[in-house]
């Protein structure tokens, strides 16, 4: 069987592999973004979340799914994430009202400082996390039709780092706007998550390629 056909086969096992991959990173990034790191890229030297980290592996995953798998699964994923971060967001509230034992390694105050949903926080994440998501995927769609289905980093690039800008404007926005985070750190982090976003989208573009040929050798054909 040639690699057309191994991949017909198995088209259903990759999308819910790429798919997995998007939701992970998705509640991986909500769950950790309360912790700040820096990090040296080049010459610059950058203030972030973590949850930063795996956060734009998302938008690398709804790219090869609108590419290969069209824009209607790429939008089901999307709300597939949204549910499974409500409903993961509830277990935590849960474990988080329930008192820990007298023996628990982990006691009620470190479980609430470190896990502790502050409604401001979460609803700055998720409308965030919807816009960017859906304007992801329809930017992706219009450069796809305006370039005729060619030049896949034009669509791959324009479209994720137009959302990842309405990403980190809507979330910081909101936090600042609710006092999790003060109006004057507005400005560095929003520079300093965007210039991660913005390189990150960059030498993802190579990844994205490598995708679309494993999963799609027509383009390479055709164009």
């Amino acid at each position: 069987m040639g690699r057309e056909g191994i991949v017909k086969a198995d088209a259903n096992l990759i999308f819910l592999t790429i798919s997995s991959i998007f939701i992970g990173c998705l509640v991986c990034s909500n769950l950790i973004f309360q912790k700040f790191f820096a990090i040296q890229i080049f010459s610059l030297s950058l203030e972030v979340s973590v949850g930063i980290i795996p956060y734009p592996i998302t938008f690398l995953c709804t790219d090869i799914i609108s590419e290969i798998y069209g824009k209607t699964k790429a939008n089901q994923v999307v709300v597939a994430g949204f549910i499974t971060n409500i409903f993961i967001l509830g277990i935590i509230s849960i474990a988080n009202w329930v008192d820990a034992t007298s023996w628990s390694p982990v006691d009620d105050k470190t479980f609430n400082r470190v896990f502790g949903l502050f409604p401001p926080a979460v609803i700055a994440s998720l409308l965030a996390y919807l816009v960017a998501q859906f304007v992801d995927i329809r930017l992706f769609h219009f450069w796809r039709d305006l370039t005729r289905g060619k030049y896949l980093w034009v669509r791959n690039n324009f479209s994720t780092i137009f959302s990842q800008i309405i990403d980190t404007c809507l979330l910081l926005g909101v936090l600042c706007l609710f006092g999790v985070v003060s109006w004057d750190r507005f400005g560095d982090l929003f520079s300093n998550s965007l210039t991660y976003k913005i390189l990150f989208a960059l030498a993802d573009t190579p990844f994205f390629y490598l995708s679309v040929w494993l999963l799609n050798p027509q383009f390479f054909r055709d164009n």
